[in-house]
């Protein structure tokens, strides 16, 4: 709804506006003049315009239906903007055809057809419009759906577009080029204003979460663009928008994965399991499992198509929490992003605004070292909402399992053969009733992986994990490749 509105706002200021009395030619010959030379650039024009009506008029349909709206006040904004389509569509059908011929001949005669049916679209269209989207931001106060930004927007949507709307039925001394400046100032707005109420609607249907894509989500440093940054970043508009855009295949050289995991009671980790997935259980009465966070240093991360030209992306660290998790309509395993933190914000922010399954933050700073057969990591969130660690460590030639972990694996190498995997990503949308499947690429062979020894420390892990013991290992390097996206049904 908000790109046709678009793409009506530019073709208005691109190609109509030259036409159309008011719209930056003063000379009525020259303007009509060009209308009869170019009478499909005319009809072109006004195409975007037509869909918007054909728009405007499912959107009201739609809120008649939505049983959240009162419909003593949604079924007169649906009157009103049938009644502000029929003239509005009207007096389009007849410019097109009928007043396109008459510009071809008498300047008179075509300039007092064109004064009665300019009147029908920008004064009894638009005051049509107007009123009914008047009703229709009523009918959402009303329902308690509404915000301080949605406030503000119809304030000034009231302030521009009620005198360009009436200005041309009612006479208000109001010159012809600043009726059409507040017309482009109260479409503008109604833009913001959509938007704004998507937004509000989208967050009754969209809750928040406190794990995965919908958890709170806040940059690690303050200002202007850091407010703005976020509510783009939590924004279901810009959701809704960008949803659509295909995700492309990415890659990347990883060098010094660190896992970090911890076997806990199945019960702990089941309220972290979103609707539509169930969570992996472990040992022999199957009431285990496994929540691991693993961090890296990435290198030449990137779109698979950039080919060479991936070496100039930086060196991000990154680190992902998850828990294991099933598909169970299709018997598909994965794991399950608690949530997800880099030290690049662009990198960030495509990945939280491009990738479904994927509850990408924003590290302050982050560390990772190796000396030898040492390791160091430290991942610090700042005032943001990244996850926190400083793992000190070293590798060890021992591969034997600490007894719990044994109880459950038996060796070594059967943990790995199940920790290590990052293959499928799950994750579920109830409000869009779908489970999205992320495929990825990630082959560690068990021999590459060596036990490590040394201290963990995380207030974010033991929020997940208590005070249950890490097991930790490593992976000198690994190539990574994040192949695509698939939405399935949840049922």
């Amino acid at each position: 709804m908000v790109l046709i509105h678009v793409a009506a706002m530019l073709s208005m200021a691109l190609v109509l506006a030259r036409f159309l009395p008011g719209g930056g030619i003063a000379d009525d010959a020259e303007r009509v003049r060009l209308l009869a030379e170019h009478p499909w650039l005319f009809r072109l024009g006004w195409l975007p315009w037509q869909l918007t009506a054909l728009v405007d008029f499912i959107f009201a349909l739609v809120l008649v239906r939505a049983p959240y709206l009162p419909r003593a006040l949604t079924v007169p904004a649906l009157l009103l903007t049938c009644v502000a389509i029929v003239p509005d569509q009207y007096a389009q059908a007849v410019w097109v055809t009928h007043g396109i011929a008459l510009a071809s001949g008498d300047l008179a005669t075509y300039l007092a057809w064109e004064r009665p049916t300019f009147l029908l679209t920008a004064g009894w269209g638009a005051c049509g419009y107007t009123l009914g989207t008047l009703v229709m931001l009523a009918a959402f106060y009303r329902a308690k759906v509404w915000s301080v930004a949605l406030q503000r927007a119809t304030l000034v949507f009231c302030v521009a577009m009620v005198p360009a709307a009436v200005s041309p039925l009612v006479p208000l001394g109001i010159p012809p080029p600043v009726v059409a400046v507040l017309n482009a100032l109260g479409f503008s707005v109604l833009l913001v204003l959509y938007a704004t109420l998507l937004e509000v609607v989208l967050g009754r249907r969209i809750a928040d979460e406190a794990h995965g894509r919908w958890a709170p989500w806040r940059l690690p440093f303050g200002g202007v663009l850091a407010g703005a940054l976020e509510r783009v970043a939590r924004s279901r508009f810009f959701y809704a928008l960008l949803e659509p855009v295909p995700v492309v295949a990415m890659v990347s050289d990883i060098t010094d994965v660190i896992y970090v995991s911890y076997l806990l009671d199945a019960a702990r980790l089941e309220p972290l399991v979103p609707p539509g997935l169930t969570l992996q259980r472990l040992g022999p009465q199957q009431n285990k499992a496994v929540f691991t966070f693993l961090s890296y240093r990435h290198g030449s991360f990137g779109f698979r198509f950039l080919g060479p030209l991936r070496r100039l992306s930086p060196s991000a660290i990154q680190t992902n929490w998850r828990i294991h998790v099933t598909d169970p309509v299709r018997r598909r395993d994965g794991i399950f992003f608690l949530t997800n933190a880099i030290d690049n914000l662009p990198q960030a922010l495509g990945a939280r605004l491009f990738s479904e399954g994927m509850p990408m933050h924003v590290l302050h700073e982050a560390r990772l070292t190796r000396e030898g057969d040492a390791l160091a990591l430290a991942l610090e969130p700042g005032r943001g909402t990244a996850p926190d660690a400083r793992v000190q460590v070293r590798r060890s030639p021992r591969r034997e399992l600490p007894p719990d972990w044994a109880e459950v694996f038996g060796s070594f190498d059967a943990m790995l053969e199940y920790v290590v995997p990052q293959n499928r990503a799950l994750s579920s949308q109830p409000y869009r009733s779908r489970i999205t499947r992320q495929e990825i690429d990630l082959p560690i062979a068990t021999a590459d992986c060596t036990l490590l020894e040394g201290t963990v420390e995380s207030q974010a892990a033991r929020a997940i994990a208590a005070d249950a013991a890490p097991l930790c290992f490593h992976v000198p390097k690994v190539g990574f490749l994040f192949s695509e996206e698939v939405h399935e049904p949840s049922g």
